[in-house]
């Protein structure tokens, strides 16, 4: 019979969700690459409890242990053959130890099988990738202990257990310092772990720059000392790149770094890093990067939203300054970094990067144009974006635009190329805007600037209105829609000859105005079309496509504006039709026409709400033209 103070202490058996089994099964009998890692892990999560107890004792002097060393400690008993880490970070309850250690996001857990299963993929890449670095502990252990003690001056101290099976145990726990102590009891085959040098090497490896002492026996192991906080020539491309790594959980090299670091005007200390793809992972699907904020080393705020403009959201990286207040709260420490309550050292440094961060983009456009191209493909959309936003930067943003244009073939010029290639007598810089490049490249707009060698700027992209609404000139050159109805081009050309009579062309543009009906405002003939057979142009009061674009960006429904259709009276195609409805008024033929040329204008454009919908359409076309001979 056991005593109610027995019962008490009897470790309580728990089990594994069943994500989290599959994730132990696959550690523990499957990956063997870099099984080093793990300590890479454990060093990460006692770091991670360091700096939670060091922000929560900006406002809260009330913790256990309040002037013990922070700090990490790797021991090693070759004897037993066990590892210990342990912390003297924020520590956890028994119900964190439950939460925390027992359980994992379910889509985590799955998403980390899948891809295990469905590749011979370096164990350390894709156990940082999905978040189960904790687990990795089983690849080189048979049973784990876990003991801690959290902050909270009244917490006890518990244990949890686990063998790498399907459950787990916790139980109370003689453990009379704050923070956590995770013992590792070595597998057969990992028995080289249980070495002082071996350790050693790992921690220089893959946490060198972890910014609290790492202790093996009595000596310190690692560097310490941030990156960010060492001037440029101290630091190797490794170093960037294992920062980077550490940082994002991108394991990909980044495009672009910015080193700084400076004691004047400001004391400002970063690193930032431009990612390779805009879209980081091969789950998660990020494309916004994170700015980590610190204070006189403390780490304030893991995700600083308004250090830079919006526009440059998918930056990476570290910001510290010892200028930056600690606040009496932990609340007026978040809000002091709002966009709103920026103090003036907030807007310095805020000011500073944005313009070193300019400065960066446009070098490395006039220095490696393949690698900008690559930055481009990325980020273009975010740099458009800026332009239509940011009126302080215009000049640094309109010197990274880059566009296709009609002449250009594969490559991309600025703006700066296109007015240097301008025609005589030409005093604007023309752009058509399509659903896609090649659709920009076909349409019947650019009959006239093709038959004088006026090059055109091709824009497809959503974000290309709104980019426009901030770019209306440059260098003194007015950008212009070629849909415009009132364009005079420098130069004269031959009208093309027409075969159709003026009643014809009357009767056809009549019969097409009828079937389109307030779709469009007049059907006339056109002075410019030279190889289309129709297009849509605005008038002066006509409201501009680039709105109805940006309408479609946010996700609202817009309902083409009717404008003026104007049809080549030289084209096959409307000579054809004009002939049939000479024939018959009602030719249903002629009808279906109109309304194709009009689809295929807004399609062209980018603009036609629901192309499906031209299917039946078509498909009486093509009978039509079976029935006739035609095909």
């Amino acid at each position: 019979m056991t005593t109610d103070q027995e019962a008490v202490h009897q470790p309580e058996a728990m089990s594994f969700r069943a994500e989290v089994q599959q994730v132990l099964h696959i550690l523990a009998h499957s990956l063997y690459t870099d099984r080093e890692i793990f300590l890479r892990e454990l060093i990460s999560n006692a770091s991670d409890a360091l700096n939670r107890l060091q922000f929560e004792m900006l406002t809260n002097q009330d913790v256990r242990d309040a002037d013990a060393e922070l700090g990490i400690w790797v021991e090693v008993d070759k004897d037993a053959r066990t590892i210990t880490v342990r912390d003297s970070g924020a520590g956890m309850t028994r119900q964190e130890m439950i939460d925390h250690l027992g359980t994992i996001a379910q889509s985590s857990a799955r998403a980390f099988v899948q891809q295990a299963k469905a590749q011979n993929a370096n164990s350390g890449d894709i156990i940082g990738q999905f978040g189960v670095g904790f687990y990795s502990v089983f690849m080189v252990a048979d049973k784990v202990s876990v003991v801690s003690r959290s902050f909270h001056p009244d917490a006890e101290a518990a244990v949890w257990e686990a063998t790498g099976g399907d459950s787990f145990t916790v139980n109370v726990a003689e453990h009379a310092a704050r923070g956590t102590s995770v013992t590792l009891h070595l597998k057969d085959d990992a028995i080289e772990f249980a070495n002082d040098w071996k350790l050693e090497q790992i921690i220089k490896r893959h946490s060198d720059f972890v910014a609290f002492p790492i202790y093996a026996g009595e000596r310190q192991v690692n560097q310490q000392k941030a990156l960010w906080r060492r001037a440029p020539r101290e630091v190797e491309p490794e170093q960037y790149k294992s920062l980077y790594q550490q940082i994002t959980l991108d394991y990909e090299e980044p495009l672009l770094k910015l080193h700084l670091s400076t004691d004047a005007p400001i004391d400002l200390h970063s690193i930032l890093f431009v990612p390779a793809k805009r879209e980081r992972g091969m789950i998660e699907r990020r494309i916004e990067g994170k700015i980590k904020l610190y204070s006189r080393k403390v780490m304030i705020q893991e995700e600083a939203k308004d250090l830079l403009p919006n526009y440059f959201r998918f930056v990476e990286g570290v910001v510290d300054s010892e200028d930056l207040p600690l606040n009496v709260s932990r609340e007026g420490v978040q809000s002091n970094v709002g966009a709103n309550t920026q103090s003036p050292i907030q807007q310095r440094i805020r000011k500073t990067l944005t313009g070193r961060l300019h400065r960066e983009l446009n070098d490395l456009a006039a220095q490696d144009t393949e690698k900008f191209a690559a930055f481009w493909k990325e980020f273009g959309v975010f740099i458009k974006e800026g332009v239509a936003v940011d009126y302080e930067y215009r000049d640094d943003l309109l010197k990274l635009l880059r566009f296709n244009s009609t002449t250009s073939g594969e490559a991309l010029i600025t703006l700066a190329d296109y007015k240097g290639r301008i025609v005589e007598g030409q005093k604007e810089i023309y752009y058509v805007m399509g659903g896609s490049l090649d659709a920009a490249r076909n349409s019947p707009h650019l009959d006239p600037f093709s038959a004088r060698g006026i090059e055109v700027l091709l824009f497809s992209d959503l974000m290309d209105g709104f980019m426009l609404s901030g770019l209306r000139e440059f260098e003194g050159l007015k950008l212009r829609n070629v849909d415009e109805a009132d364009i005079e081009l420098p130069g004269e050309l031959e009208a093309p000859v027409s075969s159709l009579s003026d009643a014809d062309f009357a009767s056809l543009a009549a019969g097409f105005a009828a079937a389109l009906g307030e779709q469009v405002k007049e059907v006339r003939a056109s002075k410019v079309l030279r190889d289309s057979p129709a297009r849509l142009i605005s008038d002066d009061d006509g409201p501009g496509r680039e709105m109805q674009r940006i309408q479609q960006m946010l996700g609202r429904e817009s309902e083409p504006q009717p404008r003026v259709m104007e049809l080549n009276p030289a084209h096959p195609l409307i000579v054809a039709l004009a002939q049939r409805a000479a024939a018959d008024e009602a030719d249903p033929i002629v009808a279906a026409a109109a309304e194709q040329l009009y689809d295929n204008a807004l399609l062209l454009e980018g603009l036609h709400q629901n192309p499906a919908g031209m299917v039946p359409r078509i498909q009486r076309l093509l009978e039509a033209a079976a029935r006739s001979g035609v095909i």
